[in-house]
């Protein structure tokens, strides 16, 4: 048999072995491929996002300009949207609505999750009285329907779109509390959680470093979808005149004020499509998330 003696400086490799390496472009692109949901419905909410910071530059006229002589127009190249009882552009309106609506849904959603998520925590972590009492508050609060609830609270407080936003949060916390309380159950009986504590690891070490990146992945998925369900509740408080008033630009209380006007199709119908766009939108954002961070799918 021949022997080929390699020099130390030099290196082998195996002729019938190719490495390739894929180029980060083509990794983006495998990635949009198999998980189209997640970028369609992130490329929706970018899109929302950027006409929200530039809503002076791409809405034609000022959403509170009143033209009498144009009021009840229909969709036209001057009004796209058409035009409302007291002649402003719907187009203007609507774009300035978002301003209002999806920064108001990922507020609520932010401290829904923050709140339900520490409290879930402590009531599945350490059990007990505390435990007991953070769970039945949570059970007390979920009782209620959701849009009955919120109503209730928003009557109290006032018309206002910080008290809707006050009663969202209330409505919202006790979902995060008991899915994260589950959450932690379950990863607690795991056994490198097991093997923390027998190595004299401080409980809150292994809550923060061992439990917690471990229970997160349903609270983003839920949290995703939960955006589009804060803005139709929201939109529902403007609606019933619970939320944000006029003159003030929000979809809901555009809606409101084409309820009544059905052969106006467009004051209702523009703002409920931009509804629609979102909710859509956080839907397949929440099912791209599902099928990306969950290793059950």
């Amino acid at each position: 048999m021949d022997k080929t003696a390699v020099s130390s400086g030099s290196s082998v490799t195996n002729p019938g072995v190719v490495q390739v390496t894929a180029s980060p472009g083509r990794l983006l692109v495998a990635h949009i491929r198999k998980y189209p949901s997640l970028w369609i419905g992130l490329a929706v909410l970018v899109v929302w996002f950027l006409i929200i910071i530039f809503a002076s530059q791409i809405a034609p006229t000022d959403p509170l300009a009143q033209n009498l002589s144009e009021r009840l127009a229909p969709p036209s190249s001057a009004h796209w949207f058409g035009t409302d009882e007291l002649g402003r552009d719907i187009f203007s309106r609507v774009i300035h609505g978002a301003r209002i609506s999806l920064p108001a849904a990922f507020f609520v959603v932010l401290v829904s999750v923050t709140i339900g998520s520490l409290l879930g925590a402590a009531a599945g972590f350490t059990g007990g009285r505390l435990d007991d009492l953070i769970m039945r508050a949570a059970d007390v609060t979920l009782a209620f329907p959701s849009v009955v609830l919120a109503l209730a609270i928003s009557s109290f407080l006032g018309p206002s779109l910080t008290n809707a936003i006050i009663a969202a949060c209330i409505v919202l916390w006790p979902e995060y509390a008991r899915l994260m309380r589950s959450q932690v159950l379950i990863v607690r009986s795991f056994e490198y959680v097991s093997a923390a504590r027998s190595l004299g690891i401080p409980e809150r070490r292994i809550l923060l470093y061992h439990i917690l990146p471990n229970a997160w992945t349903p609270l983003i998925i839920k949290a995703a979808l939960d955006i589009g369900g804060i803005i139709l509740l929201v939109s529902a408080l403007s609606f019933l005149g619970l939320g944000v008033q006029p003159p003030t630009p929000e979809w809901g209380a555009m809606i409101a004020l084409g309820r009544t006007k059905f052969y106006q199709w467009w004051l209702a119908t523009f703002p409920g499509l931009a509804i629609l766009v979102v909710i859509f939108a956080c839907n397949l954002l929440s099912e791209g998330l599902r099928d990306w961070l969950d290793p059950n799918y």
